[in-house]
């Protein structure tokens, strides 16, 4: 069982990497590798993807309000408007993520592993950096087409691959298909919704299936933190990425490899 301040900090950690592109798993391992924490538990696991989730919610409220708004004017006039037609974009991207988290959980599981996180941490940092450099002068302000979708969608896929971070490889193929900065995280952080919604459910599934006593007070703590976190981190990652681009976040991730690199070479 951890301790309470290594709850705090382990929150912190997945409120801040949670949708920065710089991979959470990659620092979720750092803890226990140069540290020797304890595994921090399903039941802290499930509080902080519900902090996150609590936090990108409200975030984009207004977004999903007029997104709820619009969709239901598009059932009762029977035709489409943009927001039911983002709604149709996120759902579509949303499904190849779905069939690979059920029909390779086990698969990605065994790839958590030291070399595998190096790797890929230090080669979507490259690929971010060729998307960074090759936005366009007039980029897109949303998604324009489905198949601009299922493609975001199919990168999204690949995100449980350990080290690669969702909203990196998100982000990444969005700038690679024409997006804006703004647009490719936007796009981005609201199809986190359902995602990291199924994830939790799915982990609350497990921690019901078992009988393992929850200390509550830590699970409090992680959600709250990871809650408060994770909104920060949105509101300054959105504020900043059309000045400073992707480029620190970048740097940050091949530092992190060379840390990586370190430990393997211990």
């Amino acid at each position: 069982m951890i301790e309470w301040w290594q709850a705090l900090v382990l929150a912190l950690v997945q409120g801040l990497t949670e949708f920065l592109p710089i991979s959470s798993s990659a620092h979720l391992l750092l803890p226990s590798m140069l540290l020797g924490w304890p595994d921090q538990g399903l039941a802290f696991d499930v509080a902080v993807h519900f902090g996150t989730l609590i936090a990108v919610v409200i975030y984009f409220r207004r977004d999903l309000w007029a997104l709820t708004v619009g969709g239901w004017g598009a059932v009762r006039n029977k035709a489409m408007n943009d927001s039911s037609q983002e709604i149709v974009f996120l759902a579509l991207a949303t499904v190849p993520a779905v069939f690979v988290g059920f029909a390779l959980n086990d698969v990605m599981d065994s790839l958590r592993t030291l070399p595998v996180i190096t790797t890929t941490t230090i080669v979507f940092a490259i690929l971010l950096a060729y998307a960074d450099r090759r936005v366009s002068e007039t980029p897109s302000e949303s998604v324009a087409s489905w198949q601009i979708a299922l493609m975001i969608g199919c990168a999204q896929a690949i995100a449980p691959i350990p080290g690669t971070s969702r909203s990196g490889i998100t982000i990444t193929a969005g700038l690679l298909l024409g997006l804006s900065r703004h647009a490719a995280a936007r796009f981005s952080f609201l199809l986190s919704i359902p995602i990291i919604l199924g994830a939790a459910l799915l982990k609350t599934s497990d921690l019901v299936s078992i009988d393992t006593p929850v200390d509550l007070p830590l699970v409090l703590l992680g959600t709250t933190v990871a809650a408060l976190s994770a909104y920060a981190c949105i509101a300054m990652f959105l504020r900043l990425i059309d000045a400073v681009g992707m480029l620190p976040f970048v740097i940050y991730r091949l530092l992190l490899g060379g840390v990586l690199c370190g430990l393997l070479w211990a």
